[in-house]
């Protein structure tokens, strides 16, 4: 496992991943779950590659991530995160629209769970995910960073339409 440095704005995240896969995003109030590895090689391609598409994602150049994942978690984690990737870019979805897609509107918590869970942010889009109300609630990077995300994506989004008529 080796990981990387990528100063973002917001903050500094840690980049992990081997030779086939992306496996963790850690956000700087997180550095306290950091799982053991090495520095990358200098120009190590994936972890220049997932650099190079988190750089346009803030920027607003990229919407998608074309990255080979390996997040480990539970079936249900999986099931929810592979959900998460379906929210298209400047959109959201309550925990609760979520659950009922997986056929259980009893499973909202158990979805705000997952989304808690997720190790791998930005990429598997859980930024995206909030209450039935509009609430911010858990993000791993805090709720400050949450509304960045969601503000940028809008914000891009919006400029996207405008361009593209």
């Amino acid at each position: 496992m080796y990981r990387i440095f990528l100063k973002t704005p917001v903050g500094t995240l840690q980049l992990f991943a081997d030779d086939d896969a992306l496996y963790r995003i850690v956000f700087p109030a997180c550095e306290d779950k950091l799982p053991a590895a090495d520095p990358a090689p200098e120009g190590h391609p994936l972890l220049a590659s997932a650099s190079l598409q988190l750089s346009e994602f803030f920027t607003g150049h990229r919407h998608n991530f074309d990255l080979p994942l390996s997040p480990q978690g539970t079936p249900f984690q999986l099931a929810v995160w592979e959900l998460m990737q379906q929210i298209p870019y400047g959109e959201t979805q309550s925990y609760g629209e979520i659950a009922t897609r997986l056929g259980n509107t009893n499973k909202a918590r158990a979805v705000g769970g997952a989304a808690n869970k997720n190790p791998l942010p930005l990429v598997i889009p859980c930024h995206r995910v909030m209450c039935t109300n509009g609430k911010l609630t858990g993000f791993a990077g805090g709720v400050e960073i949450k509304q960045f995300l969601l503000n940028l994506e809008k914000k891009r989004a919006q400029a996207s339409v405008l361009t593209d008529t």
